[in-house]
C-alpha cells in the first residue's frame, strides 16, 4: 500500500500539470464524465453499496445515484471556474478562479457512491485532485468508484492522479492525509468532523441532523403525510436530512395519525411499547447520554420492530412512536438513522417552534428543519427562531434538502451547519468552496470620496 506521502505527492504533481494545460471546456467534459459513468453504473454501483455496507434499499440507492449525478451535473455545466469568472462594471472588480491544490475528502458508509462523487466533480471543477479517504465499510465502493473516474480522466487526456484513493483506510491514515493535503471536506461522525477541524488545514465539516418537521393547520394533512413518510422511509433512514419528528397541531392529533397509518406506518403508543423501542433504539453511554444502536443504522422498519419485539404488518415503512417528551426529557428526540418518527403535539405555532428547538438542542443545531404551511408569517417565525441553516417547505426534505430541480437549494452531499454545528459554512457545500477567488481591483473613474457630512449625516 502506497505511503500517504506519495499519494499526495503523485497528486500535487497532477493538479499542476492540470492547472497549467486545462481549460473551461476540458474542465467540463470530465466533471460532465464522471457524472455520466455514475449515472450509467447506477445499478451494479447501488448493489455494491448496499452489500458492503448493509444499510439502507438497493431501488432507494439506484436513484439517489441517478439523481444526484443528474442534478450536480446540471448545477455545473453552465458555471465558470477557470480564468476569469465575472467582471463586475459598477465595482470594477475582476475575480480569477484559482485552484486549492489538493483535496483530502473523507467520506462515510452510509453515502459510499455519490459522496465521492459529489467531492471529486466539485474538486475538479476548481482544478484540484482529490484524496479519497473512505469509510472502512466503504473502502470496495470507494475502490470501484475511484477506478471508474481515473479511466474517465484519462481518456480525456487527462492525468488520471487527479483522483486518487487511500485503499485501506484507518483513522490514523485519515488523520495523516488532513494533515498533508491543501483543504479538507469531511462528511461522517461528529468525532471525523471535529478532526478535520483540527488538522491545521482549512475544512469543511457537516453538523449531526436531525430534522424537526412542523405541520401548520391549515395545510392538507393527506398532502403532507406521504410527503414525510417517505422522507423518512427513503434508504431506510440513513440520509441526515430525513425528516425526525412529527410536530402536529394537538386538536388534530388524533386525525393526522390516522393519516399516517393509513400510508404505512405504524403507531407505536402503549407506554411498555414506546419503552421496549426506546431502549431498543438508543443505549446508555458512559457519559450518561444516549447512542444510537448501530445494529439497527439503515435497517427496515420491519427489522427495528422486531428487536424490539414488536408486531407490526410486514409492509409497514416507519414506526411512529408519541414520545413522552421533548429535547432531554426523551431520547426519542435524537436523530433516529432508521425509519422511525417521533410525534409531538402543540397549541401554539410558537410552542411548535420551542418543541422545535429543544429537540435540536439535544442534537442537529444548524442542519435544518421541514415545514408543511402556507402561512408565510409562520414560516419566517420559524427561521427567526429555531436554529438552523435551511428551512424547507413542502417537500421532502431527506431528497430535496440536498438540492433539487424544484428548489433553489445547491446541490450537494454536504450541507453546512453555521456555528451551531460548529460549521465553516452556513450553506449548502459546492464547488465555490474548492476555488481561491483572486481579486483584481481597478480604480473607479470619476470616483469620488463623500465628505464628512455626507458620511455621517
Amino acid at each position: 500500500m502506497e505511503s500517504i506521502s506519495e499519494l499526495v505527492r503523485r497528486a500535487r504533481a497532477a493538479q499542476a500539470e492540470f492547472e497549467k494545460t486545462a481549460t473551461q471546456e476540458s474542465v467540463d467534459a470530465i466533471v460532465k464524465a464522471l457524472a455520466k459513468t455514475i449515472y450509467e453504473n447506477a445499478e451494479p454501483l447501488a448493489k455494491l453499496a448496499a452489500e458492503e455496507s448493509g444499510m439502507g434499499l438497493y431501488e432507494d440507492k439506484i436513484n439517489k445515484n441517478k439523481g444526484k449525478a443528474r442534478i450536480i451535473w446540471n448545477f455545473l455545466k453552465d458555471k465558470k471556474s477557470v480564468g476569469v469568472i465575472s467582471r463586475d462594471d459598477r465595482t470594477c472588480i475582476t475575480e480569477v478562479a484559482r485552484p486549492m491544490g489538493v483535496v483530502a475528502a473523507i467520506t462515510p458508509c452510509t453515502n459510499p457512491i455519490v459522496t465521492p462523487m459529489c467531492n471529486a466533480m466539485y474538486a475538479i471543477k476548481g482544478r484540484n485532485a482529490i484524496i479519497l479517504a473512505p469509510h472502512p465499510r466503504a473502502k470496495k465502493c470507494a475502490k470501484v468508484v475511484t477506478d471508474l473516474f481515473r479511466r474517465e480522466i484519462e481518456a480525456l487526456g487527462a492525468p488520471a492522479d487527479l483522483v486518487l484513493l487511500v485503499e485501506e483506510p484507518s483513522t490514523a491514515l485519515s488523520a495523516e492525509l488532513m494533515s498533508k493535503c491543501d483543504v479538507v471536506v469531511a462528511t461522517g461522525g461528529m468525532g471525523m468532523v471535529k478532526a478535520a477541524y483540527s488538522s491545521g488545514k482549512p475544512a469543511y465539516g457537516v453538523g449531526a441532523g436531525n430534522v424537526q418537521c412542523i405541520i401548520d393547520r391549515g395545510v392538507d394533512y393527506r398532502e403532507a403525510a406521504p410527503k414525510i413518510i417517505e422522507g423518512r422511509r427513503f434508504d431506510n433512514g440513513i440520509i441526515c436530512s430525513g425528516e425526525q419528528t412529527i410536530i402536529v397541531p394537538k386538536e388534530d392529533y388524533a386525525e393526522i395519525i390516522e393519516i399516517f397509518i393509513e400510508n404505512g406506518c405504524a403507531y407505536i403508543e402503549r407506554p411498555e411499547d414506546v419503552r421496549r423501542l426506546r431502549d431498543t433504539l438508543f443505549t446508555v453511554t458512559e457519559t450518561g447520554g444516549y447512542a444510537m444502536n448501530k445494529k439497527l443504522v439503515g435497517q427496515s422498519a420491519a427489522c427495528v420492530a422486531q428487536e424490539a419485539g414488536l408486531e407490526v404488518p410486514a409492509d409497514t415503512k416507519v414506526l411512529l412512536v408519541r414520545a413522552d417528551g421533548c429535547g432531554k426529557d426523551d431520547c426519542l428526540s435524537k436523530e433516529k438513522m432508521c425509519p422511525v418518527i417521533s410525534a409531538y403535539a402543540y397549541d401554539t405555532w410558537e410552542d411548535a417552534v420551542a418543541v422545535a428547538q429543544a429537540n435540536l438542542d439535544v442534537e442537529g443545531r444548524g442542519h435544518s428543519i421541514a415545514i408543511h404551511s402556507h402561512n408565510k408569517e409562520h414560516i419566517e417565525y420559524a427561521a427567526n427562531h429555531v436554529t438552523v441553516c435551511r428551512v424547507l417547505v413542502n417537500q421532502i426534505c431527506s431528497t430535496m434538502n440536498g438540492g433539487s430541480f424544484f428548489n433553489s437549494l445547491t446541490p450537494t452531499t454536504t450541507l453546512g451547519c453555521g456555528s451551531w454545528g460548529n460549521n465553516s459554512i452556513s450553506e449548502n457545500f459546492s464547488y465555490k468552496h474548492l476555488m481561491n477567488i483572486t481579486r483584481i481591483a481597478y480604480e473607479i473613474p470619476d470616483a469620488k470620496a463623500p465628505s464628512d457630512e455626507e458620511i455621517f449625516q
